[in-house]
């Protein structure tokens, strides 16, 4: 078995000693990290790497991605940074004529403050494209904005009913207005869409999502939100060895109204688990989603938003509860969206119920998003061991002004407060909920050590008290994102026995004066397994 002696180089390891000089390689795992000359000891005759005194990081353990829809996201129009009306249509318009063949247009990442009101409707959209359908997916991946024909195409009319959940837009005549959100857009459209998707073009959006993991560093995912028909095309993808990041699965479990349903859910999920086990591919839990966004006004606030209206959520106490319940009696892992601070409080009595009811057992449950919380509400969550599942970039300043505006108050002041997190004794697992933020993990490891925007430099701070220091912010995004999938064994830090994930940086962010350089830094290398998969120079594959 071939070893490699990795040296010269600077390296984070994410472990309790956080610094290294060396690592060595054995196959597929990490066999040795630490001084150089104890490395050599150990393997005199290892094939040398010299990487002339570049950073070495964990491998980034994105904690929460939607993985084939960031794949498929890189191929749509992208409405990242445009503020206007008239820049989306221009955008969608000129696709439009790029692809005069193609069945639909598909865009993805517009902002509810680029839209007079924050709703938009199909007349927007027909002014640009009347021949085909159009779908814009909002930024956050909880509504989308159709256009006549795709209404027509999906079936919506003034008869379709509203899903548990979600609500087709309609104006004073009934007559659906194009903006779709929550349960109506998952449980209507986004099914319509996934039939619509060839088995070659799922393994496309599989194959640019692997090569954009490989150029960033992206070494795991965790998906929120799995289901399967994804993981079908994963399964074919792991057994041909074209995987070049891991992927641990979360199965989606919608609120069916029906306890029984709901129930049946879990039990597919856990028969999945069972199933599915290999070096690259994992289910390991469920994800609900227990109310929407603070942007759409969707997400369930202990107060009113600025125009004094609230929303109701997705779950309930009572409906969430023995779901979780039964997950947790299962074994398996459970991811719940919450927002808002009192669907943050839903999910907390869910696992408090769990406890109850199970009593004692090794459990990593979690809350994604947590945007707006309780400081009292964070010191339940760590007492019960829940993890708190964060995403930097989703608190970058040049997105934050519709979602300030909307709580209009002093509760701006507490949003995305990750030093309570840690300062209470729970584990803060960072991701990038790709693709309703990019993908990549530096711009997101600036918006946490910075508090300002990876997007535009001119946007200044969001609560830059909350700022977290860089080598806690990796910390976070690489051993914690493993911890909290119950990986921890296998990936996240640089540890002897460990796979040997890791990745080499052309710069040295920690000794860097200015944290921009997180924002200009590039990735020379991605080992994944002991392989590179990524180098910049391609004579170093191997």
């Amino acid at each position: 078995m071939t070893t490699q002696l990795y040296t010269n180089a600077r390296i984070f390891t994410s472990d309790t000693r956080r610094w290294a000089e060396a690592i060595l390689v054995q196959g597929e795992c990490i066999l040795y990290v630490g001084d150089a000359d104890t490395a050599e000891r150990l393997r005199p005759d290892a094939e040398r790497v010299d990487l002339e005194g570049r950073l070495v990081v964990p491998g980034f353990v994105d904690g929460h991605a939607h993985v084939v829809g960031t794949g498929e996201a890189l191929g749509q129009v992208s409405l990242w940074g445009a503020k206007s009306v008239e820049e989306i249509q221009h955008r969608i318009k000129a696709r439009a004529a790029e692809r005069p063949n193609a069945d639909r247009i598909l865009a993805t990442g517009w902002l509810h403050g680029a839209i007079p009101g924050g709703v938009p409707d199909a007349a927007m959209l027909d002014a640009v494209v009347q021949d085909r359908p159009v779908y814009a997916f909002a930024y956050d991946f909880h509504s989308v904005w159709v256009n006549t024909a795709a209404l027509a195409e999906l079936g919506i009319d003034h008869h379709t009913q509203n899903p548990h959940g979600g609500t087709i837009k309609r104006d004073s005549h009934g007559h659906a207005t194009g903006y779709i959100d929550e349960n109506a857009f998952y449980d209507i459209v986004l099914p319509y869409l996934d039939a619509q998707v060839s088995k070659s073009e799922h393994e496309a959006s599989i194959a640019a999502v692997q090569h954009a993991y490989r150029e960033t560093g992206v070494t795991t995912a965790c998906d929120m939100g799995f289901n399967e028909t994804d993981l079908e095309a994963f399964i074919r993808a792991d057994k041909d060895g074209t995987l070049t990041s891991r992927l641990i699965a979360y199965l989606r479990v919608n609120n069916a109204g029906s306890a029984e349903e709901n129930i049946a859910q879990v039990q597919r999920a856990a028969a999945l688990a069972v199933e599915h086990v290999s070096p690259f591919l994992r289910v390991v839990g469920i994800k609900v989603i227990i109310d929407g966004t603070i942007d759409g006004c969707t997400a369930t606030l202990g107060m009113p938003y600025a125009d004094g209206s609230n929303a109701e959520p997705i779950w309930s106490l009572e409906e969430l509860a023995p779901v979780v319940a039964a997950a947790d009696a299962a074994g398996l892992k459970v991811a719940m969206h919450a927002i808002g601070d009192e669907s943050v409080r839903i999910a907390i009595g869910a696992v408090e119920h769990a406890v109850a009811e199970n009593g004692p057992r090794e459990r990593r449950h979690r809350i994604e998003h947590l945007e707006l919380v309780d400081r009292a509400d964070v010191d339940r969550l760590a007492s019960l061991g829940i993890t708190a599942s964060m995403q930097p970039v989703h608190a970058d300043p040049a997105i934050s002004g519709n979602w300030c505006a909307k709580l209009g108050d002093d509760r701006v002041e507490r949003g995305f407060p990750w030093p309570w997190i840690t300062a209470a004794g729970a584990r803060l697992a960072f991701g990038t909920d790709s693709p309703t933020s990019p993908h990549a993990p530096l711009p997101n490891m600036y918006v946490a050590t910075t508090r300002a925007s990876a997007l535009d430099p001119s946007a200044g701070t969001n609560v830059p008290e909350f700022a977290l220091p860089l080598a806690e912010s990796i910390e976070h995004a690489t051993r914690d994102s493993a911890w909290t999938c119950g990986a921890e064994h296998h990936i996240g830090r640089l540890a002897a026995g460990l796979y040997a994930d890791f990745v080499v940086l052309d710069t040295d962010v920690f000794a860097a004066d200015a944290p921009q350089v997180l924002l200009e830094a590039k990735v020379l290398r991605t080992v994944v397994g002991g392989r590179t998969v990524y180098a910049a120079d391609p004579t170093e594959r191997h």
